[in-house]
């Protein structure tokens, strides 16, 4: 098992991989605004095969190394939600609440992820370096595609039903991790980063968590959905 690997906000490398992050998120937007509509969504799913490679690669390598454990690598973080949700929703018919889901915890959980960085079980293997920097930079950029190039827009209670889905996921995922001794979705315990909401003691962050992100999802609503957004 290796060791996670936790990048210093405000370090050297921090700044240098938030900066790349950001270019490759701009410049893959600026790239979607200047095609066809057609070329739009091939390119979108382009975006989508992506992840579904570096899905696959990213469990092939935690086989190889041994690194990959049940309590770990199910599907039952939302970053990890995010990044199945963006192979999908291009290819299957109502996914409106597809989309409201990705642009509140692909966007937010995506950016959550970029400023606090932590590679868990990292060994040294640079393919999980970089797929950390990749997956989370897409599942920031993917709703944005989807949002600014696509057209794809939010519904009114957007924000409430993506919030009301998390907390079904809590009551999902919590025996989970009862039951296999994991932290999905860090419902056990705060990750090891320096961050102000990941302290305190369990179940007592959870609340502050439920707070904050309430807040933020309605928040990112008003923006989203105000006349700057708007056709």
């Amino acid at each position: 098992m290796g060791e996670d690997y936790v990048i210093e906000v405000l370090s050297i490398e921090w700044i240098i991989n938030s900066i790349l992050s950001l270019l490759y998120i701009s410049i893959v937007l600026f790239i979607g605004l200047k095609l066809n509509n057609k070329k739009k969504l091939l390119f979108a799913k382009f975006i989508s095969y992506s992840l579904v490679i570096f899905l696959l690669l990213y469990n092939f390598f935690h086989f190889y190394y041994g690194t990959w454990f049940v309590e770990k690598r199910l599907p039952l973080q939302l970053c990890y939600i995010s990044q199945l949700i963006c192979c999908i929703i291009l290819f299957v018919p109502k996914n409106q609440l597809l989309f409201d889901i990705l642009f509140y915890f692909g966007f937010l959980g995506g950016i959550q992820a970029l400023i606090t960085p932590l590679i868990d079980d990292y060994t040294g293997v640079k393919f999980f370096y970089f797929d950390y920097y990749y997956v989370h930079s897409t599942i920031v950029l993917f709703p944005l595609y989807l949002f600014f190039i696509l057209k794809m827009k939010l519904t009114k209670y957007s924000w409430l039903k993506s919030f009301l889905f998390l907390n079904l996921l809590v009551v999902i995922v919590m025996p989970i991790n009862f039951l296999l001794g994991s932290n999905y979705m860090y419902l056990l315990k705060p990750p090891n980063v320096n961050h102000p909401l990941a302290t305190g003691i369990w179940p007592y962050y959870i609340f502050k968590w439920e707070i904050f992100v309430l807040l933020l999802v309605y928040i990112t609503y008003l923006i989203f959905n105000s006349r700057i957004f708007k056709n």
